[in-house]
């Protein structure tokens, strides 16, 4: 399996650290608002990761945190802390804004069919760790403290800057626009590990230090979380690409500078999902959630689909007119595999089977190609096999894409049956004289009406003397039939 590293800017065979297992970490959401379907991009796209490690055999152990303090919108203790603008935004504590946000993130992931990762851990419940980490630093000389506050040192790094092969744009994000000169700073890249200090004197959330009373900064919390659960090694680190700088870039330096040795081999950024007037957020335009998308009439599964149709580092345009060719590529997929009909004690045929799976690893080993990956799967409805062998195909690629896709196909079944028998009753009247309706007593006396359609006498009376034997007695009307129990 192939992965574009984004530390070394290269596409890079993957092998874990222990083939065992799998360590693998993601940056969770910051629970102050409802996440938009830009944030959820990231995820699925980590969703789809995980997945095909666990089909390919691999154990993996995946972590992720929950931002429910400290989070600012500046690095120089700049703007509002986005926790405390969601409690005086809807009146609630910081505590409930966070319980309130982190249901409603999974609720959203449920939905679009993101597993829940083996770990998830808040913030807020990691507090020793980040103290610890930070105490370590400070001994060492990579920390130091100024104006109130515990700051890194990165001048004391060989290199600071990682992630430098994207476009500025790209990196821009929030938590560095508008920064002004914090002057307790040594050095303008230093960034604070714990704020004892901050513009936020109604902060809700603090504890007690070596440094006083206060709270962690953002960056250490990853840190924390990730080595107390998945130990002083890691695989795989993923998030959005505009955590790249400074966060990634920020953990890296405190992880390393602490462990004394490398940290994580394999760094994975999923690119911006954007509207056509530029990148999604929570101020501007729109707020397009998931909920959102409901209320208009399209499953989120068809959102699902519409992310997996590009490549997760290219920016995605959204516009209701691209998900709308989604949902009605998701709906057309679901009536092809509906329609499939297998025939009854009929097995996979395992070479054409195990030539499917080669075109779908194929896609995925390449960097987690996962438009090659759905064109692989359409290849599978159009491949010259029995309908047995294309449905065992696609049960295995969709516990990696997770489209529902056999469940959603059996519904659609039962759907159409459902149709089916109301139009064809309304056709011939089938009256039970006693008013109880049967669905069992209906299914077979259409079947009675289409064998005497077909002049299949013998099937239409062994069906009348089947009735009989359970009681049932009918009597043929002009465009149906009656029937009762005796």
């Amino acid at each position: 399996m192939i992965l574009y590293n984004s530390a070394s800017r290269k596409r890079e065979e993957f092998i874990p650290n222990d083939p065992s297992l799998v360590k693998m970490y993601t940056c969770g959401p910051t629970v102050y608002h409802y996440a938009h379907i830009g944030n959820l991009r990231s995820y699925l796209m980590e969703d789809v990761l995980e997945k095909y490690l666990r089909y390919l055999g691999y154990n993996v152990k995946r972590v992720m945190n929950i931002t429910d303090v400290g989070h600012l919108t500046s690095d120089a203790d700049e703007g509002e802390d986005k926790m405390l603008k969601g409690a005086r935004r809807e009146h609630k504590s910081v505590l409930e804004i966070a319980r309130f946000y982190t249901d409603a993130f999974f609720e959203d992931c449920r939905k679009l069919n993101i597993k829940r990762p083996d770990v998830v851990s808040p913030a807020t419940e990691n507090i020793d760790e980040y103290i610890k980490i930070i105490q370590k630093l400070m001994d060492t000389g990579y920390a130091y403290f100024a104006g109130g506050n515990v700051y890194f040192d990165t001048s004391k790094l060989e290199k600071y800057y990682i992630f430098n092969d994207f476009n500025e744009e790209d990196l821009a994000v929030g938590v560095r626009e508008g920064v002004e000169e914090d002057t307790n700073k040594r050095n303008k890249n230093d960034f604070v590990l714990w704020f004892t200090k901050s513009k936020f004197e109604d902060q809700a959330l603090k504890w007690d230090s070596p440094w006083g009373v206060g709270y962690p900064g953002w960056h250490i919390e990853c840190s924390g979380i990730s080595m107390r659960y998945l130990g002083e090694d890691l695989d795989i680190h993923c998030g959005g690409i505009d955590n790249a700088f400074p966060h990634h870039t920020n953990e890296i330096a405190q992880s390393e500078s602490y462990l004394g040795h490398k940290w994580c081999n394999y760094w994975m950024h999923v690119l911006h999902l954007n509207t056509t007037s530029g990148k999604m957020s929570k101020s501007s335009g729109e707020f397009l959630t998931v909920s959102l998308l409901e209320e208009k009439g399209y499953d989120p599964l068809a959102y699902r689909l519409f992310c997996l149709q590009s490549h997760y580092r290219k920016a995605l345009v959204f516009s209701w007119e691209n998900l709308d060719n989604a949902q009605g590529a998701y709906r057309k997929l679901i009536a092809k595999i509906a329609a499939l009909q297998p025939a009854e004690g009929q097995t996979p045929d395992g070479n054409a089977l195990e030539a499917m799976r080669e075109k779908f690893r194929t896609a995925l080993d390449n960097d987690l190609n996962t438009s090659l990956a759905v064109t692989a799967l359409y290849d599978v409805l159009k491949a010259k096999t029995d309908a047995v062998t294309k449905l065992a195909a696609i049960g295995e690629f969709d516990s990696v894409l997770g489209l529902d896709l056999l469940k959603k196909a059996e519904e659609k079944r039962r759907s159409d049956q459902k149709a089916a028998q109301a139009a064809a009753q309304t056709e011939f009247a089938i009256i039970a004289e006693d008013g109880a309706e049967d669905a069992e007593i209906s299914a077979l006396l259409l079947a009675r009406r289409d064998a005497k359609k077909a002049k299949n006498f013998v099937e239409a009376d062994r069906i009348r003397d089947e009735l009989g034997a359970r009681g049932v007695e009918l009597t043929d009307i002009p465009g149906g039939v009656k029937w009762k129990k005796v």
